[in-house]
């Protein structure tokens, strides 16, 4: 039966540790997609933490574009976990131009459909940028407004929500619910 979780929260938040902990809750093999790529000696030393962090039997499949290819090429009823999805909008949107955003709808319709018809449990990992300030440029405008799309359309399907504020997770479907029977 096919799951997608949601992990979402601000930088530092826990987010990344979270979803791992969940993955390898679920006592199956885990197939980590890694979006990020190592542009600068930072981003190097980040990917490094992220790597030690993982268990060693985890299979790692770098996809900074195309994931949907990559989470059908996985055996039906796996485990997989994106991280993250921040980063793959940011590469969609730099490789088809901030006018081509459609890409980023695409894509992120595309991983949500082959997840469900793989019968996978999917768990994805991405940034709540929503919260901050206004970006003073477009290009961090535009991000800002596709990435906060891709998130609403991701937690539309999940099956679980989770907000990490100060390394707490705060499941949000249990939120929801209690919402609306608030207001019913």
């Amino acid at each position: 039966m096919s799951k997608i979780v949601l992990f979402t929260g601000g930088a530092r938040s826990g987010k990344s540790a979270r979803a791992e902990q969940y993955a390898a809750d679920l006592g199956k093999h885990v197939n980590y997609i890694a979006t990020a790529e190592a542009g600068d000696d930072e981003m190097r030393a980040r990917i490094a933490q992220h790597q030690r962090r993982r268990p060693t039997g985890w299979t790692t499949v770098e996809a900074p574009l195309a994931v949907a290819a990559e989470l059908a090429k996985l055996d039906v009823g796996s485990v997989a976990l994106l991280d993250c999805l921040s980063l793959l909008v940011s590469n969609l949107l730099l490789v088809h131009d901030v006018e081509l955003a459609p890409a980023v709808d695409v894509e992120i319709g595309a991983l949500l459909a082959t997840a469900r018809e793989r019968d996978l449990i999917l768990v994805i990992v991405t940034n709540e940028v929503g919260m901050g300030i206004v970006p003073a440029y477009p290009l961090g405008r535009a991000y800002r407004d596709v990435l906060g799309r891709a998130n609403q359309q991701v937690a539309a399907a999940a099956d679980e929500v989770y907000l990490l504020v100060c390394g707490i997770p705060v499941e949000l479907r249990a939120l929801e619910a209690a919402w609306a029977r608030a207001t019913s």
